[in-house]
């Protein structure tokens, strides 16, 4: 898994709080992101990934919206910024 980071939709969820699993700043989260607007942000922002569909976050273990593996061998919060600016945008 060296070189991959791993984000769940809830990352981006304007409608969670930090402790609930939000990883960005409110200013750029969304309000209840999917996977399908996860996979056209990492389209967007020209990053390679694959999807793993029904991967649950460890919290939200029923919930199953699944996640997205992207190749990025820097910093986690840079590929999360990047992300949520083309969620942003695609929405």
């Amino acid at each position: 898994m060296k070189g991959e980071r791993v984000l769940y939709p809830c990352y981006f969820n304007a409608g969670l709080a930090r402790n609930e699993g939000r990883r960005v700043p409110r200013s750029i989260a969304v309000k209840n992101p999917t996977l399908a607007d996860l996979e056209k942000a990492a389209k967007k922002c020209k990053v390679e990934y694959r999807v793993e569909e029904k991967k649950p976050h460890p919290t939200y273990w029923t919930r199953r919206e699944g996640r997205l593996v992207v190749a990025w061998t820097r910093p986690k919060e840079q590929l999360l910024k990047e992300i949520a600016r083309c969620l942003e945008g695609g929405r």
